[in-house]
């Protein structure tokens, strides 16, 4: 009775061994209402394993960890500057005369200012340093040598916020040629 029990039972076994594999090979259900994930690329092969060192806790030890060196060079040893960002060449402006247009910039735009280190900028930052400072304008040096010539630019400039800035993108924006300029809610003038 016990060999016929065990006989009888074996397609009852295979059933649930077969349904067991197919479900454990189905794929895993979307919850109603999610896009279908599209893998747009895989290389494969390399382990994410060294960008768990960050991770505390994750077991991974520092000698694995990832570091981001680039061609062998070591980090900096400072943190990078505006030192860094010189020379400052701005390749779609000049020093030269801007036609004034009017812009339509939103309510509460702040002012700003490009210049360079010129004499026609330095002669336009004497003339209008006064408005500037009023308006709380901020100056994008768009073309300056080294650290010297920028500082020379900030003490002329007596208060005013001066960065260095490549200014290639606003010109491009605003077809702008030439510097010094300020743009501000009236537009664009010299």
């Amino acid at each position: 009775m016990q060999k016929s029990l065990c006989f009888s039972l074996l397609p009852l076994y295979a059933v649930m061994l077969m349904s067991t594999a197919a479900f454990a090979q189905a794929p895993a259900e979307r919850p109603p209402g999610l896009p279908q994930l599209t893998v747009v690329a895989d290389h494969g092969g390399e382990s994410a394993r060294p960008y768990y060192v960050a991770i505390k806790g994750a077991g991974v030890d520092e000698e694995e960890g990832y570091s981001p060196q680039l061609g062998g060079e070591s980090r900096p040893s400072r943190p990078y500057g505006e030192q860094d960002m010189l020379p400052l060449e701005s390749e779609q402006l000049t020093p030269g005369t801007v036609t004034p247009r009017q812009l339509d910039l939103p309510g509460g735009f702040t002012s700003i200012f490009l210049i360079g280190d010129d004499d026609l900028s330095r002669q336009w930052l004497a003339q209008r340093g006064d408005i500037l400072r009023e308006m709380n304008a901020v100056g994008l040096v768009v073309q300056v040598r080294d650290e010297q010539s920028l500082q020379a630019l900030r003490n002329a400039a007596q208060g005013l916020e001066l960065r260095p800035v490549s200014g290639d993108g606003l010109a491009e924006r605003l077809g702008l040629h030439h510097y010094p300029a300020l743009i501000s809610q009236r537009g664009i003038e010299q």
